[in-house]
Protein backbone atom coordinates (compact mmCIF):
# COMPACT_ATOMS: atom_id res chain seq x y z
CA UNK A 1 0.00 0.00 0.00
CA UNK A 2 2.62 2.75 0.87
CA UNK A 3 4.87 1.57 -2.36
CA UNK A 4 1.46 2.14 -4.06
CA UNK A 5 0.42 5.45 -2.29
CA UNK A 6 4.12 6.87 -2.91
CA UNK A 7 4.02 6.19 -6.67
CA UNK A 8 0.61 7.92 -7.34
CA UNK A 9 1.44 11.08 -5.29
CA UNK A 10 4.77 11.49 -7.27
CA UNK A 11 2.81 11.25 -10.20
CA UNK A 12 4.65 7.88 -11.50
CA UNK A 13 1.92 5.76 -11.39
CA UNK A 14 -1.10 7.00 -13.41
CA UNK A 15 -4.41 5.59 -12.80
CA UNK A 16 -8.14 6.56 -12.56
CA UNK A 17 -11.71 4.36 -10.92
CA UNK A 18 -14.66 4.81 -11.63
CA UNK A 19 -17.84 2.25 -11.14
CA UNK A 20 -20.03 0.39 -14.09
CA UNK A 21 -23.49 -0.30 -12.19
CA UNK A 22 -24.24 -3.90 -11.80
CA UNK A 23 -27.23 -6.09 -10.15
CA UNK A 24 -24.83 -7.01 -6.96
CA UNK A 25 -24.01 -3.31 -6.40
CA UNK A 26 -27.81 -2.25 -6.48
CA UNK A 27 -28.64 -4.31 -4.18
CA UNK A 28 -26.64 -3.51 -1.70
CA UNK A 29 -27.39 -0.06 -2.37
CA UNK A 30 -31.10 -1.31 -1.69
CA UNK A 31 -32.08 -0.04 -5.24
CA UNK A 32 -33.48 -1.53 -8.53
CA UNK A 33 -31.05 -1.66 -11.28
CA UNK A 34 -31.96 1.29 -12.98
CA UNK A 35 -32.52 2.73 -9.94
CA UNK A 36 -28.99 2.31 -9.24
CA UNK A 37 -28.08 3.17 -13.00
CA UNK A 38 -29.48 6.53 -12.48
CA UNK A 39 -27.60 6.96 -8.99
CA UNK A 40 -24.37 6.45 -10.46
CA UNK A 41 -24.64 8.64 -13.42
CA UNK A 42 -26.13 11.56 -11.38
CA UNK A 43 -23.41 10.98 -9.19
CA UNK A 44 -20.82 11.51 -11.89
CA UNK A 45 -22.81 14.68 -13.22
CA UNK A 46 -22.98 12.10 -16.69
CA UNK A 47 -27.08 13.39 -16.69
CA UNK A 48 -25.90 16.94 -17.26
CA UNK A 49 -25.16 18.77 -20.66
CA UNK A 50 -22.36 19.08 -20.32
CA UNK A 51 -20.41 16.92 -17.35
CA UNK A 52 -16.97 17.99 -17.92
CA UNK A 53 -18.25 21.84 -17.19
CA UNK A 54 -19.82 20.45 -13.68
CA UNK A 55 -16.58 18.85 -12.78
CA UNK A 56 -14.23 22.19 -13.69
CA UNK A 57 -17.12 24.35 -11.13
CA UNK A 58 -16.55 21.42 -8.87
CA UNK A 59 -12.86 21.94 -8.72
CA UNK A 60 -12.72 25.73 -8.93
CA UNK A 61 -14.97 25.50 -6.00
CA UNK A 62 -13.05 23.51 -3.86
CA UNK A 63 -9.82 25.09 -5.08
CA UNK A 64 -10.66 28.02 -3.57
CA UNK A 65 -10.92 25.87 0.16
CA UNK A 66 -8.23 24.10 -0.46
CA UNK A 67 -6.33 27.88 -0.75
CA UNK A 68 -8.04 29.35 2.15
CA UNK A 69 -6.55 26.53 4.25
CA UNK A 70 -3.05 26.85 2.84
CA UNK A 71 -1.04 27.52 6.25
CA UNK A 72 -3.63 26.99 8.44
CA UNK A 73 -3.18 24.98 11.92
CA UNK A 74 -6.00 24.12 14.11
CA UNK A 75 -9.15 22.62 13.39
CA UNK A 76 -12.14 21.59 15.72
CA UNK A 77 -14.74 19.36 14.86
CA UNK A 78 -18.03 19.66 16.88
CA UNK A 79 -21.74 18.29 16.49
CA UNK A 80 -24.04 15.40 17.51
CA UNK A 81 -21.58 12.76 16.41
CA UNK A 82 -18.50 13.82 17.21
CA UNK A 83 -16.08 16.55 19.65
CA UNK A 84 -12.90 16.69 18.03
CA UNK A 85 -9.50 18.75 17.48
CA UNK A 86 -6.65 18.13 15.44
CA UNK A 87 -3.92 19.77 13.83
CA UNK A 88 -3.19 20.31 10.25
CA UNK A 89 -0.07 22.37 10.81
CA UNK A 90 1.99 22.02 7.99
CA UNK A 91 -0.13 19.68 6.37
CA UNK A 92 -1.63 19.85 2.29
CA UNK A 93 -5.33 19.46 1.63
CA UNK A 94 -6.14 18.01 -2.05
CA UNK A 95 -8.75 19.01 -3.81
CA UNK A 96 -10.05 15.45 -5.20
CA UNK A 97 -11.95 16.81 -8.42
CA UNK A 98 -12.11 13.82 -10.62
CA UNK A 99 -9.03 13.33 -12.41
CA UNK A 100 -8.79 9.84 -10.28
CA UNK A 101 -11.58 8.68 -8.56
CA UNK A 102 -15.08 9.29 -10.76
CA UNK A 103 -17.35 10.11 -8.95
CA UNK A 104 -15.36 12.79 -6.90
CA UNK A 105 -15.64 15.48 -5.02
CA UNK A 106 -13.63 15.93 -1.42
CA UNK A 107 -11.05 17.64 0.17
CA UNK A 108 -8.52 15.57 2.36
CA UNK A 109 -5.34 15.85 4.32
CA UNK A 110 -3.70 14.03 6.67
CA UNK A 111 -3.73 15.65 10.08
CA UNK A 112 -0.62 16.02 12.69
CA UNK A 113 -0.20 12.01 13.78
CA UNK A 114 0.02 13.03 17.22
CA UNK A 115 -2.61 15.87 17.71
CA UNK A 116 -6.00 14.27 17.26
CA UNK A 117 -7.94 14.37 20.39
CA UNK A 118 -11.86 13.85 21.15
CA UNK A 119 -14.95 11.14 20.04
CA UNK A 120 -16.14 10.65 16.70
CA UNK A 121 -19.12 8.22 16.36
CA UNK A 122 -19.85 7.16 13.19
CA UNK A 123 -23.18 7.62 11.66
CA UNK A 124 -23.02 4.92 8.44
CA UNK A 125 -21.42 1.25 8.72
CA UNK A 126 -17.28 1.09 8.20
CA UNK A 127 -17.49 -1.96 5.44
CA UNK A 128 -13.78 -3.56 4.46
CA UNK A 129 -13.10 -6.74 2.97
CA UNK A 130 -16.15 -7.64 2.65
CA UNK A 131 -17.32 -6.93 6.25
CA UNK A 132 -19.95 -5.01 8.04
CA UNK A 133 -19.18 -2.78 11.15
CA UNK A 134 -21.88 -1.09 12.62
CA UNK A 135 -22.17 1.49 15.53
CA UNK A 136 -18.33 2.65 15.87
CA UNK A 137 -17.51 4.72 18.15
CA UNK A 138 -13.82 5.87 18.77
CA UNK A 139 -11.79 8.07 21.31
CA UNK A 140 -8.60 9.63 20.56
CA UNK A 141 -5.79 10.76 23.00
CA UNK A 142 -2.38 11.96 21.56
CA UNK A 143 -3.34 10.72 18.36
CA UNK A 144 -4.08 7.07 19.08
CA UNK A 145 -7.09 5.29 19.20
CA UNK A 146 -7.79 4.34 23.43
CA UNK A 147 -11.00 3.07 22.57
CA UNK A 148 -12.82 1.40 20.02
CA UNK A 149 -16.85 -0.32 20.10
CA UNK A 150 -18.79 -1.04 17.95
CA UNK A 151 -22.74 -2.65 18.25
CA UNK A 152 -21.40 -5.21 14.91
CA UNK A 153 -18.35 -6.98 14.87
CA UNK A 154 -17.03 -5.62 17.61
CA UNK A 155 -14.26 -7.87 17.86
CA UNK A 156 -13.33 -7.52 13.40
CA UNK A 157 -13.27 -3.70 14.74
CA UNK A 158 -10.74 -3.88 17.37
CA UNK A 159 -8.28 -6.71 15.47
CA UNK A 160 -8.29 -4.99 12.48
CA UNK A 161 -6.77 -1.76 14.39
CA UNK A 162 -4.35 -3.95 16.24
CA UNK A 163 -3.02 -4.72 12.46
CA UNK A 164 -0.17 -2.64 13.26
CA UNK A 165 1.33 0.58 15.06
CA UNK A 166 -0.03 2.86 12.19
CA UNK A 167 -3.52 1.09 12.24
CA UNK A 168 -4.71 3.51 15.06
CA UNK A 169 -3.68 6.58 14.45
CA UNK A 170 -5.49 9.28 11.41
CA UNK A 171 -3.99 8.83 7.49
CA UNK A 172 -6.82 10.89 6.55
CA UNK A 173 -9.34 13.78 7.60
CA UNK A 174 -11.99 14.54 4.60
CA UNK A 175 -14.75 16.69 3.86
CA UNK A 176 -17.25 14.84 1.21
CA UNK A 177 -18.61 17.88 -1.27
CA UNK A 178 -20.96 16.14 -3.96
CA UNK A 179 -24.43 17.04 -3.58
CA UNK A 180 -25.52 14.88 -6.17
CA UNK A 181 -24.40 11.79 -3.82
CA UNK A 182 -27.12 12.14 -0.67
CA UNK A 183 -27.78 8.29 0.45
CA UNK A 184 -25.59 5.56 1.95
CA UNK A 185 -24.89 2.81 -0.35
CA UNK A 186 -22.40 0.77 0.72
CA UNK A 187 -19.20 1.15 -1.71
CA UNK A 188 -17.06 3.84 -0.34
CA UNK A 189 -16.01 4.99 -3.81
CA UNK A 190 -19.16 7.30 -3.52
CA UNK A 191 -20.36 6.98 0.32
CA UNK A 192 -17.23 9.06 1.62
CA UNK A 193 -18.07 11.52 -1.69
CA UNK A 194 -21.69 12.24 0.45
CA UNK A 195 -22.09 16.25 0.41
CA UNK A 196 -22.69 17.13 3.82
CA UNK A 197 -20.14 14.44 5.36
CA UNK A 198 -16.71 14.06 6.89
CA UNK A 199 -14.70 11.12 6.89
CA UNK A 200 -11.61 9.87 8.28
CA UNK A 201 -9.46 6.56 7.58
CA UNK A 202 -7.84 5.08 10.22
CA UNK A 203 -3.99 3.46 9.05
CA UNK A 204 -1.69 4.65 6.27
CA UNK A 205 -2.06 8.38 4.65
CA UNK A 206 -1.10 10.03 1.45
CA UNK A 207 2.15 11.13 1.00
CA UNK A 208 1.62 13.92 -0.84
CA UNK A 209 -0.82 15.74 2.20
CA UNK A 210 2.49 15.48 4.56
CA UNK A 211 1.11 12.73 6.03
CA UNK A 212 3.54 10.48 7.83
CA UNK A 213 1.52 7.84 9.33
CA UNK A 214 2.37 4.36 7.79
CA UNK A 215 -0.13 1.11 7.98
CA UNK A 216 -1.03 -1.85 6.20
CA UNK A 217 -4.29 -0.46 6.16
CA UNK A 218 -6.73 2.55 4.95
CA UNK A 219 -10.36 2.22 6.39
CA UNK A 220 -12.54 5.05 5.84
CA UNK A 221 -15.74 5.81 8.06
CA UNK A 222 -18.20 8.56 7.78
CA UNK A 223 -19.68 11.04 9.67
CA UNK A 224 -23.35 12.95 8.72
CA UNK A 225 -22.63 16.62 10.04
CA UNK A 226 -26.16 17.76 7.93
CA UNK A 227 -27.41 17.97 11.37
CA UNK A 228 -25.53 20.72 13.53
CA UNK A 229 -21.96 19.57 12.47
CA UNK A 230 -19.78 22.32 12.63
CA UNK A 231 -16.14 22.79 11.57
CA UNK A 232 -13.99 25.86 13.19
CA UNK A 233 -10.41 26.69 11.37
CA UNK A 234 -7.92 28.42 13.74
CA UNK A 235 -11.05 29.40 15.54
CA UNK A 236 -13.15 30.90 12.04
CA UNK A 237 -16.19 29.12 11.37
CA UNK A 238 -15.30 26.87 7.89
CA UNK A 239 -18.58 24.44 7.65
CA UNK A 240 -22.18 24.63 9.35
CA UNK A 241 -24.67 21.65 8.90
CA UNK A 242 -23.30 20.50 5.45
CA UNK A 243 -22.19 23.30 4.16
CA UNK A 244 -18.53 25.65 3.68
CA UNK A 245 -19.24 29.25 5.32
CA UNK A 246 -16.08 30.73 4.41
Amino acid sequence: MQTYMKRSASGDFRWTLAMFPTEAQAQDADMSLSEYEDFVYGACFADKADPVAEWRKISATQQRLVDWLVGKEKVVVKGPHIDMNLSIAGRTFINSDGTHNMPSGEIFTGPVEESVNGWVNFTYPAIVSGREVDGVKLRFEDGKIVDAQASKNEEFLITTLDTDAGARYLGEFAVGTNMGIQQFTKSILFDEKIGGTIHMAMGNGYPETGSKNKSAIHWDMICDMRDGGKIWVDDELFYDSGKFVI
